[in-house]
């Protein structure tokens, strides 16, 4: 079966042993993915990819950098974020890897035909970038969002001041003792 070109895929063939680098920069619209526009990734995003390659393995991890447009979940303003996130993929040629034991359990085993060209890690990129959107999204720059709060006001406040519904809740629970 004829597959299509490849957006982001790295070389293999004839890659020595040792760690190489490649920067990637594509735009979301490239995914062919609607939902990664609506997630609100609409700008340039930038992959890292960093091969370590051994007699045995392939280890490739994938950092991504993107910019991604929301509104904030309290008061509805314009946020924007620069996101990040990383994977890792283990590539063996082997039918049983090893895993290290100080693993973090962000990583995949695949196994790697001896012959192949070339990885592509497009898929692996998108969903990198789908996951490293936040659950919640609230602002930092707006007082008005109720989440918002100073650092000043933070060092300013004190454990003996409450507020008046701390002092009910307070009150009520001495009640029923």
């Amino acid at each position: 079966m004829h597959k299509e070109k490849a957006l982001i895929e790295i070389p293999v063939a004839g890659l020595v042993q040792g760690t190489h680098e490649y920067d990637f920069t594509c735009r979301s619209s490239n995914f062919n993915d609607l939902q990664l526009v609506a997630a609100g990734f609409t700008g340039d995003i930038h992959v890292r990819a960093i091969v370590e390659k051994s007699e045995r393995e392939m280890t490739v991890t994938i950092e991504t950098s993107a910019v991604a447009d929301f509104t904030c979940d309290i008061c509805l303003s314009p946020v924007s974020k620069v996101l990040a996130g990383s994977f890792r993929i283990y590539y063996v040629y082997d039918e049983h890897p090893e895993k290290d034991e100080d693993d973090n359990g962000d990583e995949e085993y695949r196994i790697l035909d001896s012959n192949a060209v070339s990885v592509d890690i497009t898929e692996d990129v998108r969903e990198t970038v789908m996951l490293s959107r936040p659950m919640k999204v609230s602002c930092t720059d707006n007082p008005d969002c109720r989440i918002y709060k100073h650092a000043q006001e933070d060092e300013g406040a004190q454990a003996g001041n409450e507020s008046s519904w701390q002092e009910s809740l307070e009150k009520l629970k001495n009640k029923y003792r």
